[in-house]
């Protein structure tokens, strides 16, 4: 595997990476070198500084996953990428405590005009009183977004004695309950806030939310500090309203044009300023490089990462729970299309009882998918690319939920159909382990191994000792053994494990021996 890195990520994830892949390190690239460079890369890892564009990831013949070390990615075209299947994966944990800090440190210096103080004593001035301050104790904090990083600065707020409310349109209430946060409409927000801190993303709706209208509702004596994303306030506003003195005053670590060297932003001595520091730690730098070099090599590996960001919108924690119910989602994927005969046109996968989480669906499909995909594809399947690789074969996907698991709590059904017929293999997990019940109308209860031998044959005495001894006959060890059968006297399913693949010989032969009706070998 071949990974570009084309802006500077702390080295820990580099030597991390070094160990399993080839790695390239180049950057300051134009647009034109990326291009090049990136045509023969499984993976891209970025920063801020590079622009992943349409062009970049269409160049990219062979991208499976681009790593963000950072949170946002606005600087990726997701849309782009998923369209080629290609799977976008960040560091959303890596710098919250380290922005939440900075964003303290800004709302202090806010407080008691610490830059404009250093700034007069350096220049040999004595002006205690010139910089009289606000306490931080007893004041409202107005939070606009209470994410990871929002969630961090009412935690750090609540120690410094501030009341807490916050905005934000999609937070559960339990959360904010927890936080012993108010949640407010927006327009409440701006009118009690004391400090105003942004912890949103840049959206179509958040683009210049803190505009002339908003910033109108707030106190005269009202702070706002951004450490989020430049674009979220209008600066030419918030300009006019710290030169009028409309507000007391502001702290930005992000604009909207960067570096802002021609803002006149800079001018005022009420505007604190920053060049983009807020994730700048070498505790955040070192755990945003691993973070997203670990998620970059699970996409690689074709495991499921965490910190998808084009992919179904799960918890870490929940992914970590659904990790065998992937496993055995790609496992029965992989039966069915090893059975199956001819060309394959449709997939069906039905999540029934306590697999039947509409959440979880899609990510249960995408692995059914990526079992199903591998052994036809030769190039990297994973659980995102999965589906667009399948509609562009032209394999019709469908999907469906149902309450009923039979005797189980939990069941999975994967029926393939194609010009020559239809499959079907079912499946549960006992604890974490996977457990195929169904293959077809045969009810089996198998651990699955690695090499196993279907034979179909009649319900009669002395099958399975035929085959067996035939197996025994070319050197093959039988390490367990399942039959199922759906009618007495009618047909048999003879499931063997066996400690290496059958040679061609071996399967003509038991296809030879009476009452004998089918004979596949599975890899797992």
């Amino acid at each position: 595997m071949k990974v570009l890195i084309s802006d500077s990520i702390h080295e820990a994830g580099i030597e991390l990476l070094k160990r399993h892949a080839e790695v390239e390190v180049a950057t300051s690239l134009s647009e034109d070198e990326l291009v090049a460079k990136v045509a023969e890369a499984n993976a891209l890892i970025v920063r801020s500084a590079t622009k992943v564009t349409r062009r970049v990831i269409e160049a990219g013949r062979n991208l499976m996953v681009i790593g963000r070390a950072g949170v946002g990615v606005d600087n990726i075209d997701l849309k782009a990428a998923t369209e080629r299947g290609i799977v976008v994966v960040n560091a959303p944990d890596a710098s919250s405590i380290t922005v939440a800090e900075h964003t303290f440190g800004l709302m202090l210096a806010l407080a008691r005009r610490i830059p404009q103080a250093n700034a007069s004593l350096k220049a040999k001035k004595w002006e205690k009183k010139k910089f009289l301050g606000v306490e931080l104790r007893g004041k409202t904090l107005g939070i606009l977004g209470l994410g990871r990083i929002g969630s961090e600065v009412v935690r750090k707020a609540k120690a410094f004695g501030m009341r807490c409310i916050a905005y934000d349109p999609y937070i559960p209430e339990k959360l904010a309950e927890e936080l012993g946060v108010e949640v407010v409409e927006l327009d409440e927000l701006l009118e009690r806030s004391d400090f105003i801190s942004i912890h949103a993303p840049l959206t179509e709706s958040t683009k210049r939310m803190i505009d002339d209208s908003a910033i109108e509702k707030m106190k005269r004596s009202a702070y706002i500090i951004n450490c989020a994303r430049g674009g979220i306030i209008d600066e030419d506003a918030l300009y006019r309203a710290l030169s009028s003195g409309r507000i007391a005053g502001a702290a930005l670590d992000v604009f909207e044009r960067e570096p802002p060297f021609d803002s006149p932003l800079l001018e005022l001595e009420n505007c604190i300023v920053t060049p983009h520091l807020g994730a700048s730690t070498e505790e955040a730098q070192r755990y945003a490089s691993l973070i997203t070099c670990e998620e970059v090599l699970k996409v690689l590996r074709g495991e499921p990462p965490k910190n998808a960001v084009n992919m179904p919108a799960l918890p870490a924690e929940v992914v970590e729970r659904l990790r065998p119910h992937l496993r055995l989602a790609e496992m029965l994927g992989s039966m069915g299309v090893q059975l199956l005969q001819g060309r394959l046109a449709e997939v069906r996968v039905t999540a029934c009882g306590s697999f039947a989480v509409r959440e979880y669906l899609e990510a249960l499909t995408g692995a059914v998918l990526k079992g199903v995909l591998s052994p036809i594809l030769t190039g990297g399947v994973n659980l995102l690319n999965a589906r667009v690789l399948a509609r562009n074969r032209g394999i019709r996907v469908t999907e469906a939920s149902r309450e009923d698991a039979g005797s189980y709590q939990g069941l999975l059904e994967v029926e393939l159909s194609g010009d020559a017929g239809t499959v079907s293999v079912a499946g549960t997990l006992i604890g974490d382990e996977a457990r195929v019940v169904r293959i077809g109308r045969y009810a089996v209860e198998l651990a699955p191994q690695e090499v196993m031998l279907l034979v179909e044959h009649d319900d009669r005495p002395g099958m399975i000792g035929r085959v067996a001894t035939l197996l025994g006959e070319h050197g093959i060890n039988i390490g367990a053994m399942q039959v199922g059968r759906y009618e007495k006297g009618g047909r048999q399913l003879m499931v063997l494990s066996i400690d290496e693949p059958a040679t061609k010989e071996v399967l003509e032969g038991i296809g030879r021996i009476d009452g004998v009706h089918s004979v596949n070998v599975l890899e797992l």
